[in-house]
């Protein structure tokens, strides 16, 4: 999601649950071709919906919301379980669906998987718990759910024992609810509504690292900076580590400040988990204007950037991030460049990142062989198959040494994909209105399919990638809109799906489907090629059953490192405890700061804060000034303080032995309007460091 024109229309999808779920709307488009395995041809599974009860009633009211399935998210984890979460929209919440092979039985008829329902770990508040319950109905008495705005999952990767399972749902405000399971699904930890340490947040991506370590971004909503949080218990809290994405030198280009910005669309954060040096690497993609002037002009959203956080590796409560543009789309209309929803990126197990977008007609790709410093020039998968229609909608998995997978929906016809002229022709411009004349003008609309190319070389000078249909049958019929609700476009499978590779480099790929009618739902069939028949929306899964590109490597050499800073740059971090200003408590802090391209992420926390527990987190709101002198440092910038604007921030710290603790010490002063602070001393635990080039 981004911010400003047709951007802004983006953060009002997140009312989707509301505004298409009431059993008075209108449904969207869809068309059933018929089924058949496709495993002949391009070596997936046949396609398989994952089943939903058809409404959830609204208890005492007599209104039910249709339930839907859409944007899935899929992850495999290490020991094969597959999970898929789809959402239903605001407040009705967000299913997940398990397969695991050791209790969930071998596949079916064409290789179909036995998925178990595990109900709604957000807490739906809404859904009869006969037909499947809530993870936890006590936090929600007054029957409105926790979240169903978005949705994202994600694994992690222990050595031992069953990996951890991460969920993130959106409700607006309060924020986004987190929960997690130890138990493969069977169970989930009590829903956290308020895992964001910044309330009214948008669209949120996690992803596992290690045991229990779950890295959450989102958007600010006051700055629309990238706000990144790991949480170190699974995904129950996100309160171990913070930093920005988008870095103080490219905020002005990609910034919401003031409102009236273009901004960015955030895309995912991905974790590097390989064994390589860069393991522990952050990488975080987005989309924002090209410049400055752009930005402030309500220019398009053209250009791709990926943030790249190489100490958050360091186990600090704070951790900085550098940016890196990987690609400028060429100026003009909206629709070009990379704002189509989503951005996606991947790493794969030798430390190697990749990227995709879509301008809408294509589907580009590029890879970075040095932690995300430099590029390759763009390539487009999508033309060998799909070249001269609509593509959009891509996501990403990759893994071994160089094994990448990219899907995303393309159509049968030029024309961009809002287009409702060009196609749906004889259809009014309003979504689910009847045909211009008769009832059959669907007949004559854009048919869509999911596509997905592969490459075991996908770092290589020039990436081979082969590329085929991975559905089998026509998803969905009509337009598909990039531009949120604000635009005339159809927006049934929302704006989003997910591919993962499972332990033995298959892909596993959700996504939404409203191919059918939806006939269990009273009056909503008036035929099969009329717009103004209900749709049924849900998330279809299809798994890789064979190699397409060739094999897959599993050795080979690690990607290079980074250029080192330059000489003369210095860079401090830090972390520990003081003494708080009330006697016998203790405040906690975390940083990073360095000269070099000058940067700083500051957390820090007082219970004991005369006047109050205070709550202080750096902000790229402008760049820091970070000095170094002798065995001391001192960097000042913007603050928050409990989660408001318009705080400046000092810190001086000194590194006076090894180990730090008692020795090193650590002072902060904060002010702002009507308000000071300060506070330092010889810290307790952990240590400060300067590092010197």
């Amino acid at each position: 999601m981004s911010k400003a024109k047709e951007v802004v229309s983006m953060k009002a999808r997140l009312l989707i649950g509301l505004a298409l779920g009431l059993t008075c709307l209108a449904g969207a488009l869809a068309l059933l071709v018929g089924h058949g395995s496709v495993f002949a041809i391009n070596g997936f599974s046949d396609n398989q919906e994952l089943p939903l009860p058809p409404l959830a009633p609204i208890a005492n009211s007599g209104v039910s919301f249709i339930v839907r399935g859409l944007e899935p998210s899929v992850r495999v984890a290490p020991d094969g379980t597959v999970y898929v979460s789809s959402i239903r929209g605001v407040p009705g919440g967000v299913d997940v669906h398990r397969y695991f092979a050791t209790v969930d039985g071998p596949p079916g008829v064409g290789s179909t998987y036995p998925f178990k329902y595990e109900g709604q770990p957000d807490n739906c508040g809404i859904f009869d718990a006969s037909q499947g319950g809530c993870a936890n109905n006590s936090l929600d008495p007054l029957g409105v759910g926790l979240g169903g705005g978005d949705v994202d999952i994600a694994v992690n990767y222990p050595t031992s024992g069953t990996p951890n399972l991460a969920l993130v749902s959106l409700t607006l405000a309060p924020g986004i609810t987190g929960t997690h399971s130890t138990t493969r699904g069977d169970s989930f930890s009590p829903p956290n509504p308020v895992v964001a340490l910044i309330p009214g947040d948008d669209r949120q991506w996690i992803d596992g690292f290690g045991g229990q370590n779950v890295y959450l971004n989102y958007h600010d909503a006051a700055t629309f900076n990238i706000d990144v949080q790991l949480s170190s218990d699974g995904g129950s809290t996100y309160l171990a580590g913070f930093g920005e994405a988008i870095d103080p030198q490219t905020f002005p280009t990609a910034g919401g400040i003031p409102a009236t910005n273009s901004a960015n669309v955030a895309g995912q954060i991905k974790a590097d988990r390989s064994s390589c040096p860069s393991r522990g690497n952050l990488y975080q993609v987005f989309v924002a204007p090209d410049s400055v002037t752009e930005n402030l002009s309500g220019g398009a959203p053209r250009s791709v950037y990926v943030g790249v956080s190489t100490d958050a590796k360091l186990g600090l409560p704070a951790f900085t991030f550098t940016d890196t543009k990987v690609f400028t789309g060429p100026a003009g209309a909206q629709n070009q460049g990379a704002v189509n929803l989503f951005p996606a990126l991947a790493t794969d197990d030798f430390g190697f990142v990749y990227a995709v977008w879509s301008d809408n007609s294509n589907v580009f790709y590029s890879f970075s062989a040095n932690q995300g410093t430099t590029w390759s020039n763009p390539i487009n998968v999508s033309f060998p198959v799909n070249g001269g229609h609509a593509n959009l909608f891509p996501w990403i998995a990759a893994d071994a040494n160089g094994h990448v997978g990219i899907v995303w929906f393309g159509d049968d016809r030029a024309g961009n994909s809002n287009d409702r002229a060009a196609l749906e022709p004889g259809h009014p411009a309003s979504q689910g209105a009847a045909c211009n004349s008769g009832m059959t003008c669907m007949q004559d609309w854009a048919k869509w399919n999911v596509y997905y190319a592969e490459s075991v070389n996908g770092h290589d000078a020039t990436p081979f990638f082969v590329s085929s249909v991975i559905s089998d049958h026509v998803i969905h019929r009509g337009t598909i809109s990039t531009g949120g609700l604000g635009g005339g476009a159809d927006r049934s499978l929302a704006d989003l799906f997910q591919i993962a590779f499972d332990p033995q480099h298959f892909a596993n790929v959700a996504f939404s489907d409203d191919h059918l009618i939806n006939t269990e739902v009273s009056g909503s069939d008036n035929g099969i090629d009329n717009p103004t028949s209900r749709r049924k929306v849900r998330a279809n899964f299809t798994h890789q059953l064979a190699a397409t590109a060739g094999s897959v490597v599993t050795t080979g050499s690690c990607a290079g490192s980074p250029p080192p800073p330059p000489p003369g740059a210095e860079k401090t971090t830090g972390g520990g405890q003081i003494a708080s200003q009330m006697p016998g408590l203790t405040a906690n802090f975390g940083f990073v700061a360095m000269n070099d391209k000058p940067k700083a992420s500051l957390s820090y926390h007082d219970d004991g804060a005369t006047g109050g527990s205070i709550d202080v987190h750096s902000t790229n709101t402008s760049v820091p000034s970070v000095t170094f002198q002798g065995n001391c440092s001192t960097f000042k910038g913007d603050a928050k303080v409990n989660q408001k604007l318009g705080y400046k921030y000092t810190v001086n710290a000194c590194d006076n032995a090894e180990p730090g603790a008692g020795k090193d010490t650590f002072f902060i002063s904060v002010t702002g309007p009507n308000f000071s602070y300060s506070n330092g001393g010889f810290i307790t635990g952990r240590n400060i460091q300067i590092h010197s080039q």
